[in-house]
């Protein structure tokens, strides 16, 4: 015999002698149902290849484009809860005392001052009880609940310190992609 022929038999017979088909055969489902469950993980796409702000990096003009104390405001086309303008915060940051959720979801609003659409991050503000001022409802092109990222009625303060919600920001990530 080849010296390759005792080493496969060697292994061969060193794994049957400690393990089982049953065995083999969990080892085996254990890592089909892991493989399949990575597209479930949460990944940050903030990297992928968007296109990304003007040169300047600037934000858009908010000043020109309306009050964002006002449901009405651009930037508000998917918020679901009360602004943090209207409660000690901006637009963007969060009031004192509170913390921003690490977890969002997102939309697409149309910017009417420069007509491009912009992908708005809102970030629920965390950790005391809700404002109660500046409430608002906005589904601008919700669809049914059938990804949690893409949906405003979840409570988004779950992957905060404090699952107590407090209001909404409404921050711009970048230019939407052209249809």
């Amino acid at each position: 015999m080849s010296i390759f022929d005792k080493l496969f038999e060697k292994t061969a017979r060193s794994a049957a002698q400690k393990g089982s088909r049953r065995g083999f055969i969990r080892g085996l489902g254990a890592a089909l149902v892991g493989a399949g469950s990575i597209p479930l993980l949460p990944v940050a796409r903030a990297a992928d290849g968007g296109q990304k702000l003007p040169q300047d990096n600037r934000l858009p003009q908010d000043s020109e484009a309306g009050d964002p104390a006002s449901c009405d405001y651009w930037r508000y086309c998917a918020v679901d809860g009360f602004l943090c303008e209207c409660c000690g915060g901006t637009y963007n940051t969060c009031p004192p005392g509170t913390e921003m959720s690490p977890i969002t979801w997102i939309g697409t609003c149309r910017n009417p001052v420069d007509g491009r659409n912009y992908v708005i991050s809102y970030n629920d503000c965390c950790g005391t009880t809700q404002c109660g001022s500046c409430l608002c409802q906005r589904d601008e092109g919700d669809r049914p609940l059938y990804r949690a990222d893409k949906s405003n009625d979840v409570n988004w303060c779950l992957g905060a310190n404090s699952s107590v919600y407090h209001c909404s920001t409404a921050i711009v990530v970048g230019l939407a992609f052209e249809q």
